[in-house]
């Protein structure tokens, strides 16, 4: 038996479509990445206002009902998760060379996963949208995952902070 080989043309055409349907589920594929980052991070781009008296931030409530924001940590583009819950901000120790922080001291702290060594740290400058605040207490956390921040107690207190619905208000006033 012999086998037909397809003439050059439709050799041709087969792998344009081949290309075409490749190309189709890059772009779908990069689309989706984009809408899925969206929802998870609706602040991706934080604006407020300012002036003399106040800078003020509005944040969207993310789909699973946290509050997600993109700032910077001296100089370096970060991902913030507001919590209440904790004491200071907890920063991932495999950011934290990225981020210039230097660690200090250790001693525990007790999380969700229990209690965990972590390392003092002071984070230069925090900036969240035009909220910006220097000298911030931090931890340095060795068993978080991930490249996002915990923005804890040590930045929130130094903020007004009100929720109506899904959006949280942050205000921040000159110290006195």
């Amino acid at each position: 038996m012999q086998e037909e080989k397809a003439p050059p043309g439709q050799k041709l055409g087969r792998n344009m479509l081949y290309l075409m349907w490749g190309g189709v589920l890059v772009v779908l594929t990069f689309v989706f990445g984009v809408w899925e980052d969206k929802k998870y991070n609706p602040n991706a781009n934080v604006q407020g206002t300012s002036n003399s008296s106040s800078r003020t931030i509005v944040l969207q409530r993310n789909n699973m009902g946290h509050y997600v924001a993109s700032g910077v940590i001296n100089g370096v583009p970060v991902v913030y998760m507001l919590d209440t819950g904790a004491t200071s901000v907890a920063v991932p120790q495999s950011l934290a060379r990225k981020l210039d922080l230097t660690p200090g001291a250790r001693y525990p702290v007790n999380t969700a996963n229990g209690i965990v060594e972590v390392h003092s740290t002071k984070i230069r400058k925090l900036e969240l949208g035009p909220i910006i605040l220097e000298n911030i207490s931090a931890a340095i956390n060795p068993g978080m995952l991930g490249d996002e921040i915990l923005l804890g107690m040590s930045v929130l207190k130094q903020l007004e902070f009100h929720q109506a619905g899904d959006k949280l208000t942050l205000t921040q006033y000159p110290a006195p």
